[in-house]
């Protein structure tokens, strides 16, 4: 039996915007990984959304780009991007360290106790 391959436009309508959990994955060398893994944000969006983001990518941004690509006006771009924006979760970019990360500077000397243990609260 062949497995078929299923992209992700497939998969969101097959899913037609319900949540759903990936529970196996498997790489081009034929390692398979099984769990629970939610699919990626953007895998998340609808349909639609994808495109419209895609498209907004490719554009570099350009809300006016969007506007010829899509013959809509600047505030129905603006409005779409403020709602796609609202479903989305903020990445962090910059991550606390770890307790790890922390605890090896410390026992190297490249931060004393206090700086320590500030960093393992969460404070700067």
């Amino acid at each position: 039996m062949t497995a078929r391959t299923m992209d992700w436009q497939e998969l969101t309508n097959l899913t037609r915007g319900q949540p759903f959990v990936v529970e196996r994955v498997r790489l081009a060398s034929g390692v398979a990984i099984e769990g629970a893994f939610e699919p990626p944000q953007l895998g998340q969006l609808s349909l639609e959304d994808q495109v419209f983001v895609t498209a907004f990518v490719r554009c570099h941004g350009s809300i006016k780009e969007m506007e010829r690509i899509f013959g809509v006006s600047y505030p129905t771009i603006k409005s779409r991007l403020n709602r796609i924006t609202q479903t989305l979760a903020f990445v962090e970019t910059d991550p606390a360290p770890s307790r790890a990360d922390v605890i090896d500077r410390l026992r190297r000397g490249e931060i004393d106790a206090q700086q320590a243990l500030r960093e393992l609260e969460g404070r700067p």
